[in-house]
């Protein structure tokens, strides 16, 4: 059952029988999934990577795609899965409820040279069939860090019913990249970090299904342009995780703590001005200790349903 502490706050148990539910309760408690809208304007920062990034050449690995099959990636952002797809010959319908994803997606195919790819504008909730994405549209399914969806059930069900062979996806296993771990766990808000690859295993294993579950970890060095910017990214940071899950007096008593944190955990940035890895360029402030997340790889198999 779930359970919630006495004050209303919604506190998961990982011990249910109707994991969707509670997945639907946590989507409430935490704070609201960003919009369509937003991701419009965030894909105008976006820029290209200097390097290949080791977490796709490791979810690539992992999805086993054979040659010459279709793939759907749900949630495709700017495209780090569907243009290496759509390079290796394989056709890709590339599907996001932001435009602006979809259009970087376009661009980044035409900087490479791919052809294959066909963008697609749509979203969890849509009707799939409506949208030309219809049963065994493909022969394998895919949503990277992209499953936001009140109803974790019907997503997943609707990869199943997409695809003829194969669905996998990422889901966190703690936090998601916006989210410093460390910084929650020394607050004491380590109890906020959601365990959602939980949620997805369970119910594709009440549907009948055995999937596989593989992890990969990535890092990432976010730097600061002094000690107040650290301070007030991070705090706006832990605000956000810890949405409706913590009242706000035991929010304000953690967030005391974290300017002492910050002074012990601040260094200077010895690359302070060169790229990030990412197309930005290093602030001269970063924390002692890189930041890890560990994604779980979890796959299916359709033929199953």
């Amino acid at each position: 059952m779930t359970q919630s502490i006495d004050n209303g706050i919604f506190a998961p148990q990982l011990t249910t029988t109707d994991w969707n539910e509670e997945w639907k309760e946590l989507q409430r408690a935490r704070r609201a999934a960003d919009d369509a809208a937003h991701w419009n304007e965030r894909s105008k920062t976006f820029r290209r990577a200097d390097a290949p990034s080791p977490y796709v050449g490791r979810f690539l690995e992992l999805a086993q795609v054979h040659p010459g099959e279709s793939v759907l990636d749900m949630g495709c952002g700017t495209g780090a899965l569907a243009v290496p797809l759509a390079a290796e010959g394989h056709a890709v319908i590339a599907a996001d409820f932001s435009e602006g994803m979809l259009a970087r997606t376009r661009e980044e195919c035409e900087k490479s040279a791919v052809t294959g790819v066909e963008t697609k504008l749509l979203s969890w909730s849509d009707d799939w069939a409506a949208h030309g994405v219809g049963p065994n549209a493909v022969d394998v399914a895919v949503a990277s860090r992209s499953i936001a969806t009140d109803d974790l059930e019907e997503a997943l069900m609707k990869l199943t019913v997409a695809a003829r062979r194969r669905a996998c996806v990422t889901l966190t296993t703690g936090a998601s990249p916006r989210v410093n771990e460390r910084v929650l766990t020394a607050l004491g808000l380590q109890h906020v970090l959601g365990r959602d690859h939980v949620y997805a295993f369970m119910i594709l294993v009440h549907r009948g299904f055995q999937p596989t579950v593989d992890y990969i970890v990535s890092e990432r060095l976010d730097t600061y342009l002094s000690p107040d910017d650290a301070y007030e990214r991070t705090s706006a940071m832990v605000r956000a995780a810890c949405g409706s899950q913590i009242d706000k007096a035991a929010l304000e008593a953690a967030l005391e703590r974290l300017p002492s944190w910050l002074d012990s955990e601040l260094v200077a940035n010895e690359h302070a001005g060169e790229s990030d890895g990412r197309g930005s360029v290093q602030g001269p402030w970063r924390l002692r200790t890189p930041q890890k997340n560990t994604w779980a790889f979890i796959a299916w198999n359709c033929e199953d349903a």
